[in-house]
């Protein structure tokens, strides 16, 4: 078993699994019912694949519509929000505020910055 970091909606949390990340929904605030896997008020069926309340964090994306990144080296896996979500975040064309660190190490949050034009730059090298 390992220890994997699950990042999720501002969320870090940890988890044991092996080589394939396996977590129970309850991490991302989902639980798992007889009609399937419930928040709130709103329901997912679940595959007859699946067993009890582990779920694959790739099929558990899927599920839930959310895209997911898994690093297995790192063992690191980041859901992104629903597509709804990030379509309406689009269409309003207003970026969520976030923090990120600049080459320095001085952590900048987007909505100091407000009223001013600023450009953000990412870069991965993948």
């Amino acid at each position: 078993m390992a220890t994997w970091t699950v990042i999720d909606e501002q969320r870090v949390t940890s988890v044991e699994s092996g080589d394939t990340l396996v977590l129970d929904p309850q991490v991302l605030g989902w639980e798992a019912k007889p009609q399937g896997l419930c928040r709130d008020d709103v329901c997912i069926p679940l595959p007859k694949s699946v067993v009890g309340n582990a779920v694959s964090a790739d099929v558990l994306g899927r599920l839930l519509g959310r895209p997911v990144v898994i690093d297995a080296d790192e063992r690191v896996a980041a859901f992104a929000a629903p597509a709804a979500e990030r379509t309406a975040a689009l269409r309003s064309g207003m970026a969520p505020d976030f923090e990120l660190p600049d080459l320095d190490g001085v952590m900048h949050r987007l909505s100091s910055y407000r009223g001013r034009k600023v450009v953000v730059y990412a870069y991965g090298s993948w």
